[in-house]
């Protein structure tokens, strides 16, 4: 493998993920991945790529990428206003770029998280079966660690006959997420609701919350009304999941994201569904969100509408 790109300035916090490192969290071994899957997978095949290969994930800040090689490359999620060599190029798009062309990105106008495929994928050392960066144990990525300036990114390096057939993909904007300010996320209550009261239940479901400051890639912590215990706000640890939303002893509501911890010990008040996650994953400290009472039934049904969705863009992107 041969670099592919040259980190110029690394941005606020940009990290290579894959689809995650999973089936090792009874030995304490985070997952990590992307925090919004959605967009992730959407980039990869609009790339041309498996919707597993490794990207790099942008937040809020993006970095200067520097292309030493001729690519295709595919941007999602949020839009950090990108531009290659001072021209501005689209979101939910893919695009040829040529060796010594610099991607930049600018002002975000609309969500928190972009990612950047790039075709071919690429093609860091696996750790534990994953290219995944989890940055408290330094696994994955490049030393584990968000990528810093003069970091080059191995990747296949693809003819241009290749590279012809990837370029000028774009998601029709139906079919786009739209990142706003406050959003809704259904829950599917957990057997543990029985740790809170009912005034605090009712108003878990009829009151929005902020997301603070002290947010990140392992939780989202909120701001708003106190949710109440009935008993003791500790439990036996257990295993907790990506959308877990755990409730401390302050009544703060934190929510668990990519890079949670594997076992929690306080008391689970609902789960998010998996197709709601890139809501949360876009949100910025300010913005708010809601909750609805939602079923399992009701999860596994968006589940597969989304799996369903992501085969058939596949199919419609490749044919393109």
């Amino acid at each position: 493998m041969s670099p592919l790109i040259k980190i110029e300035e690394p941005g606020l916090h940009t990290t290579i993920q894959d689809t995650g490192r999973y089936g090792m969290q009874q030995y304490g071994v985070v997952p990590s991945g992307p925090m919004d899957p959605f967009a992730f997978r959407i980039a990869n095949l609009l790339a041309g790529n498996a919707p597993d290969e490794a990207a790099i994930e942008i937040t809020m800040v993006g970095p200067s990428v520097r292309f030493l090689e001729n690519c295709v490359i595919a941007i999602t999620g949020a839009n950090l206003s990108p531009t290659v060599d001072g021209r501005k190029v689209p979101v939910w798009g893919s695009l040829y770029v040529k060796k010594g062309q610099e991607l930049q990105f600018g002002k975000p106008k609309h969500g928190v998280r972009a990612y950047l495929a790039i075709a071919g994928g690429i093609q860091t050392q696996k750790v534990l079966h994953s290219r995944a960066t989890y940055t408290k144990a330094e696994l994955g990525g490049l030393k584990g660690q968000p990528l810093e300036t003069g970091d080059e990114l191995p990747g296949r390096t693809l003819p241009d006959t290749e590279l012809s057939k990837r370029k000028g993909k774009l998601l029709s904007e139906s079919l786009r997420p739209y990142y706003q300010s406050h959003h809704m996320v259904r829950i599917i209550p957990d057997e543990q609701e029985s740790y809170f009261t009912k005034e605090a239940l009712q108003t878990f479901y009829t009151h929005s919350f902020k997301v603070t400051p002290q947010s990140d890639r392992m939780g989202y912590r909120l701001q708003g009304q106190q949710i109440a215990h009935k008993q003791e706000a500790e439990i036996l640890s257990e295993a907790v999941a990506f959308g877990s939303i755990q409730v401390p002893a302050d009544g703060a509501p934190i929510i668990l994201m990519a890079d949670r911890q594997t076992t929690g010990g306080y008391p689970k008040i609902g789960t998010i569904i998996t197709h709601d996650l890139w809501k949360v994953a876009q949100l910025m400290p300010g913005h708010t969100l809601s909750f609805q009472r939602s079923s399992v039934e009701e999860g596994h049904l968006w589940h597969e509408y989304e799996t369903n969705l992501l085969k058939k863009l596949s199919v419609s992107i490749q044919q393109k």
